[in-house]
């Protein structure tokens, strides 16, 4: 059996894309469904977007939900 540390992590991310408010609703919404996100902020004024998650951020499953929202994921800010 092995055990793992719970450590919340914080992730800025770099989007383009996004436009408007409707664009960060759909980001917002795409990544809150990943498991263990807790927090989601986008702003398409910078193209950034800050996740927060109960652990370690899977880099490949935040750049899928960007894709399913209609943007592309730069990489981290």
């Amino acid at each position: 059996m092995t055990s793992e540390t719970n450590t919340a992590s914080t992730v800025v991310y770099q989007v383009s894309g996004m436009t408007c408010g409707h664009c960060e609703g759909a980001v917002n919404s795409e990544i809150s469904a990943i498991a263990g996100v807790t927090s989601v902020k986008a702003d398409a004024t910078t193209g950034r977007v800050t996740v927060t998650a109960t652990g370690p951020l899977d880099d490949e499953a935040v750049r899928a939900a960007v894709d399913e929202a209609g943007y592309e994921l730069a990489g981290r800010a």
